[in-house]
């Protein structure tokens, strides 16, 4: 009889370090959990944040801005620009190719 008591009481005490020990882990992992969904949270911000800036960024106004400041470029209009007209050869399709200005069979 001892020894079934002896069997049973040391059946009970690694029971109850398990459960301690299985406790642990659980709180170790939700605190885990709880971090990374933290850092979730922070990176969704981020990703939002960096969005709208990309959305700021990229307005035509802005764009236009910077094509005139830095790289010196302007509107186009009749005064600078240049047409250029297509001479079709001998392989040309019907239709295919019929130059800009009619009354100009020549490139300028």
């Amino acid at each position: 009889m001892m020894r079934l008591n002896m069997l049973l009481l040391l059946g009970v005490v690694l029971s109850a370090l398990y459960l301690v020990n299985v406790q642990y882990e659980s709180r170790h992992l939700f605190s885990e959990l709880d971090r990374a969904r933290a850092q979730a949270h922070k990176l969704e911000l981020e990703n939002e944040r960096l969005q709208v800036e990309k959305r700021a960024q990229s307005t035509s106004a802005r764009i236009e801005g910077l094509a005139k400041s830095r790289l010196q470029m302007r509107p186009a209009n009749p005064a600078i620009t240049t047409y250029v007209a297509y001479v079709g050869g001998a392989n040309e399709q019907p239709g295919a190719g019929k130059p800009a200005n009619p009354s100009s069979g020549q490139l300028r």
